[in-house]
């Protein structure tokens, strides 16, 4: 079957699908303007570092392109300052819907360069737009091919390293964990750490996917699920608390999960639970694999202490979506509250950070960093 995807864009309209509505609902919504895209960021109605970054760059050449057919022209492509000023603060707008997820920040940064570049060369403003244009486009269309290289970077140094410890292991052993979702819902296609897991399994060498249910808001496990379901992956979902029962009852080869943002050092933010899961696996000996790109990488950031971390609404710890039980065939979604009305005192961070020394690799398109004998942190300049 074909794999799901989280944007459609064309020159004409620009869609993503509501993932709020994911699994029982397949709905895409139009975004009409950089508002409807921050919005969308900020509510999750899209999630994954990656297709955030898409998304924000294509709603950026949504809005230049309709200036660019405007008739008069508005008054931001009249002049290079006037083009600047404004450029600058839709991107700094955008930049603000997830703080955390580095791939944004790298993605308006690469704008704003392109911007500034443009400036200094006195190019004209509307080659500058053109420029602008070509860049945002670009963002997107870059996703899908190197998701595909880390993937395969990712999931052959794990079958050589599982090999090497477990000479007998044979193709179609391998059994993977995964947190949150990282396919093509959470990217432009393909996907990272579900890349990878969609890798092994296109190549015969997986045995079984298992991936946790996350906290109830975010519930990144119903989304790995109808990607791994549409994909026809043998899979198996666990309660985020039952990491280490699964570890103690069945042979785990690996855990592997994408990044919101990696520091220098090789400290990595992800998704709330993933930390849990990385001292459980260094507690059973396992793996831990980080699959990222390279915009994921920030190299300003000398480590996790420095990494922002988002704290979400109260209320959404409290709440979950779906559809009614026994349901009779009808999709009508429901919200219900879980929690007492009036609950006090909710902690509900959306990622957390686990340290480089718990992380056994670090893929990116590049290749596959390790840390060096005796080092507790990473250099990844090889591949970044």
């Amino acid at each position: 079957m074909a794999p799901l995807i989280s944007i459609k864009s064309s020159d004409e309209k620009l869609e993503i699908v509501n993932q709020l509505l994911l699994p029982h609902k397949t709905e895409f919504i139009e975004i009409n303007s950089v508002n409807d895209a921050h919005d969308a960021i900020k509510t999750m109605k899209i999630r994954g570092a990656p297709a955030i970054a898409s998304l924000a760059a294509l709603s950026l050449s949504q809005y230049i392109r309709r200036g660019l057919s405007a008739s008069p022209l508005p008054e931001y492509l009249e002049s290079r300052d006037a083009l600047k000023t404004h450029i600058d603060s839709i991107l700094a707008f955008l930049f603000t819907a997830r703080p955390t997820a580095v791939n944004l920040g790298a993605a308006t940064r690469r704008l704003g360069r392109i911007l500034d570049t443009g400036i200094a060369a006195g190019k004209e403003p509307r080659t500058i737009a053109q420029e602008l244009i070509a860049e945002s486009n670009a963002v997107a269309d870059e996703d899908v091919g190197r998701n595909k290289e880390m993937a395969k970077w990712a999931g052959e140094w794990l079958l050589q390293r599982v090999r090497d410890q477990a000479p007998g292991t044979t193709a179609g052993d391998l059994n993977v964990l995964t947190v949150c979702n990282t396919g093509s819902l959470a990217t432009s296609g393909y996907g990272t750490a579900l890349g990878m897991i969609t890798y092994l399994h296109e190549t015969g060498k997986l045995q079984k996917a298992y991936y946790t249910q996350t906290t109830p808001y975010h519930q990144g496990s119903r989304l790995t699920a109808l990607e791994l379901q549409t994909l026809k992956i043998p899979s198996v979902m666990i309660c985020d608390t039952m990491v280490g029962s699964l570890f103690q009852h069945h042979n785990i080869h690996a855990v592997v999960v994408g990044a919101d943002r990696i520091a220098k050092n090789g400290d990595t933010a992800n998704k709330i639970g993933t930390y849990n899961a990385a001292v459980l696996a260094a507690r059973h000996k396992i793996p831990f694999i980080v699959i990222a790109p390279i915009s994921t990488v920030d190299l300003d950031v000398a480590d996790g202490s420095q990494i922002p971390i988002e704290q979400r609404p109260a209320l959404e710890a409290c709440l979950v979506r779906g559809i009614l039980y026994p349901n009779e065939g009808k999709t009508e979604q429901v919200q219900v509250m879980i929690t007492p009305p009036g609950l006090e005192g909710v902690y509900n961070p959306s990622f957390d950070v686990t340290p480089a020394e718990l992380i056994t690799a670090i893929v990116t398109e590049k290749g596959v960093a390790v840390k060096a004998n005796g080092a507790s942190t990473f250099d990844l300049s090889p591949i970044v």
